[in-house]
């Protein structure tokens, strides 16, 4: 390749960089709700009622390109996150699609992997309560990291590849999913992936199906986590059943049953709840309660919790 190319490529190159990314309109959306709870037992924290409201910002935009992509991009303010906290800076992606070639999101903070987007329990993650339940935490990451889903190729399955690239010591990471709903009223969803540092690498399966007949939903899900080295394994089982009595009041119950390699005693939180919607306004209640927590036999925690959101 003579000077000339070179030079002409370099300064195509160039240009490309310095054009990357153009400004565009962002729209601010939020939610309105008050909650309060109460935690008692072992895990109870003395402080008496909890009371609450949702404390987010999305900040969204999406065009469609001439070529027929459509490009999206999402920002979350939140205040006091882990991530980034003094600046109240949390989850935010891109996403570029079409119908013929798929769906790309990059996740810088907060994304899923094909396995970790299965892996939320049948019962809805209610072990995630401040209920002193120790989940399992060990799905492949999602910042900085990729995920497609591939164009439909049979009704009704949804196929998707994830990486997030080594960091902080760790090695790439890979995870696949798929869903199958072409069968009114039926969802089937199985997702493998490794997440973890060398030496501790963790292998996660998820396995899902729920079933819905008339007012009436049933699911069952099952993840494990699988640990090399000085990883321990983890597993939780989880099933739910709910009914929706109108199109305003809705009741559901659902359990998860935590199981570690390395204790004898297992993590279970079962809940209930309700809601009634009327005119713009969410009336909800819930009742928990968990053993086990920590894996610790002699631990018991009770909770209730009643909220209102509004729409708007």
């Amino acid at each position: 390749m003579n000077n000339f190319k070179k030079i002409g490529l370099t300064a195509l190159a160039g240009s490309l960089v310095a054009t990357s990314a153009f400004a565009g309109e962002l729209t601010a959306t939020g939610s309105a709700g008050i909650g309060v709870s109460n935690i008692t037992g072992s895990a109870d924290t003395a402080t008496g009622k909890n009371w609450s409201m949702p404390n987010s910002v999305y900040l969204t935009g999406s065009t469609e390109l001439d070529n027929g992509m459509t490009v999206a991009v999402s920002y979350e303010m939140d205040q006091g996150t882990a991530n980034n906290s003094s600046l109240g800076f949390d989850n935010h992606s891109v996403t570029v699609s079409s119908d013929t070639l798929g769906k790309l999101v990059f996740s810088g903070h907060g994304g899923s992997s094909a396995q970790s987007a299965l892996d939320t329990t049948a019962a809805g993650d209610i072990w995630n309560e401040t209920l002193g339940i120790t989940g399992i935490t060990a799905s492949a990451a999602g910042d900085d990291s990729l995920l497609y889903t591939l164009p439909s190729m049979l009704d009704g399955l949804s196929l998707s590849v994830s990486m997030s690239p080594g960091r902080a010591a760790q090695e790439t990471h890979t995870a696949y999913g798929a869903t199958y709903s072409g069968f009114e009223g039926l969802s089937i969803s199985y997702g493998v992936g490794d997440s973890g540092a060398p030496g501790s690498v963790i292998e996660s399966t998820s396995m899902k199906a729920s079933y819905s007949m008339g007012p009436i939903t049933v699911a069952a899900s099952n993840t494990e986590a699988d640990g090399s080295g000085s990883a321990s394994d983890r597993e939780v089982t989880s099933y739910s059943i709910g009914y929706t009595v109108s199109e305003n009041i809705s009741i559901s119950y659902g359990t998860e049953t935590f199981d570690a390699s390395t204790s004898s005693v297992d993590e279970d939180v079962e809940a209930v709840k309700a809601s009634y919607t009327s005119g713009g306004v969410t009336l909800s209640a819930s009742q928990y309660e968990a053993k086990g927590a920590g894996n610790n036999a002699g631990r018991k925690t009770d909770k209730w919790a009643l909220g209102a959101s509004f729409a708007f």
